[in-house]
């Protein structure tokens, strides 16, 4: 069989451990064949999307759910560049869209995402950081590339999932390592890239978002080097900007759709704010940050706020008529619309959230354009500047009256308290010279890569490959494995012979 023409198609490991399925298909798709069929795909569904789906019932989405949504815009935003003779030489010029690229991309993004969602994201890059020795800590995204890259076993003479360059490239929606690549850093940028600001509490730390750890440079730059010359070491590909865009239209509209659903997201509410700011916009704009930061809880104030850090952060884009419209618009649809009648579990209601999230992924995937220059804080897709504003304001929606609140704070402080215990419970275990030979075979597997990851002279090189052992393993737990195992851990759990299903 020849190789593929498409050098973006050259695969990392040679595809040993290629099927008769893969030989009948494109190297795209049989990337989302592999994807699909990893088990780390099949464990996204007990993953928290925002709260976690064993406190919420079927109602609200899981990261399974979610990334079947994103890969679903994508490749309908794929699939419209590739029909427009304009839009599609540019995107041939900067380096291609091909939407079983796009769509295998989205399906492996949050491979990475470990239990309990972002909440678990940042307690185990804390941990990782401050208490493994790591220094790259953790981060979902350089997770997700790491799986597909080295933790995945799929063979006894492969690992990762072997997939092609594209596909790879196109996960990257931070194309840097935290702290050393490319050189210079895009946190050294004036402005730096969106996600490359390092956290404000850790202005040493690096980057918040990256996109690979420095075990996966080598593949980072093969898979980045088809599209040498034709975009910026820092930029995403378009395939990536694709996958990162349809991220950002399904995380705005079902989450929306899932706090309205479980009677969250309350009419009343969320009218006060958006209609207080559309009567009282002049006298909010006239205030000071320091008196508008005083009068939180006065209607109209929060969404203030939004418009100014729009401004502060996307001023190349951020425009207040299209903000305004954007309020208008969200009001329309959201409070006269969707939450004008209180989810029943109707057929009816059904159909009527359908059809919202529907008209809403019409809405912007019509609206994607491709640019050959963009801004730094954007990619070579956008959104056109009032869908943009839009999307913005759905997301605000869902930040104030969702993740404000404090049920939500107390659930995710007990979340965070567990994921600590975990990894310490875990450390313990490794210590113990007494338990070697009785560690998960799993556990025992990720330590042995992680010490062949690392250089020979790398100072306390066993020490940190048990640390990144402890955290590629409680990482690929789903949020009831994490609680399970930490039960069995405590002497909580009297279920013997069915505590190993989290080993």
């Amino acid at each position: 069989m020849e190789p593929p023409a498409d050098p973006r198609a050259r695969r990392l490991f040679g595809g040993s451990a290629r099927t008769l399925g893969d030989l009948a298909t494109s190297p795209f798709r049989a990337d989302r064949d592999r994807i699909v069929g990893s088990p780390f795909f099949t464990r996204l569904g007990g993953v928290t999307q925002v709260v976690s789906p064993g406190g919420s019932g079927l109602l609200v989405h899981n990261r399974l759910t979610h990334s079947l949504k994103v890969a679903q815009v994508a490749r309908a935003i794929a699939e419209r560049l590739t029909a427009d003779d304009h839009q599609r030489d540019l995107v041939e010029k900067l380096g291609g869209c091909d939407p079983d690229v796009v769509e295998a991309a989205a399906l492996a993004h949050d491979l990475g995402h470990p239990p309990f969602g972002h909440l678990g994201e940042r307690v185990l890059d804390r941990l990782a950081r401050h208490r493994l020795g790591l220094t790259d800590g953790f981060e979902g995204n350089a997770q997700s590339y790491r799986i597909v890259t080295s933790t995945e076993i799929r063979g006894a003479a492969t690992t990762g999932l072997d997939l092609t360059a594209a596909v790879r490239a196109a996960m990257l929606k931070y194309p840097w390592t935290r702290l050393d690549h490319p050189d210079p850093h895009p946190r050294t940028m004036d402005p730096p890239p969106r996600g490359a600001t390092p956290p404000p509490d850790d202005p040493d730390s690096g980057s918040l978002k990256f996109g690979a750890y420095r075990t996966e440079l080598d593949d980072l730059r093969q898979a980045r080097a088809p599209f040498a010359g034709r975009i910026a070491d820092w930029q995403q590909t378009v395939e990536a900007s694709v996958m990162d865009t349809a991220d950002d239209i399904a995380y705005a509209i079902h989450d929306v759709e899932d706090f309205y659903r479980v009677g969250v997201l309350q009419q009343g509410a969320v009218a006060a704010e958006l209609m207080a700011w559309q009567r009282e916009g002049g006298h909010l704009r006239a205030i000071t940050d320091s008196a508008l930061a005083t009068s939180a809880r006065r209607p109209g104030s929060s969404i203030e706020r939004l418009r100014r850090q729009l401004h502060h952060k996307d001023a190349w884009i951020a425009d207040d008529e299209a903000f305004a419209a954007a309020v208008e618009h969200v009001r329309e649809e959201l409070v006269e619309g969707l939450l004008a009648l209180p989810f029943d579990g109707s057929i009816e209601a059904e159909q009527y959230v359908a059809r919202f999230s529907a008209r809403w992924t019409t809405r912007f995937v019509d609206a994607i354009t491709v640019v050959e220059q963009p801004a730094v804080r954007s990619g070579h897709v956008l959104l056109a500047p009032a869908q943009w504003h839009e999307v913005q304001v759905l997301k605000f929606v869902h930040h104030r009256f969702v993740l404000a609140r404090p049920d939500l704070a107390l659930h995710q402080r007990g979340q965070a308290r567990l994921l600590d215990t975990l990894v310490d419970a875990l450390r313990e275990w490794l210590l113990d010279p007494e338990e070697e030979s009785r560690l998960p075979r799993r556990l025992h597997d990720l330590v042995e890569l992680a010490e062949a990851e690392l250089h020979p002279r790398t100072p306390d090189r066993i020490g940190k490959a048990r640390g990144r052992a402890i955290v590629d393993f409680v990482a690929q737990l789903t949020d009831g494995q994490a609680v399970a195992m930490l039960d069995a851990l405590s002497g909580r759990s009297g279920a013997l012979w069915t505590d190993a299903f989290v080993l």
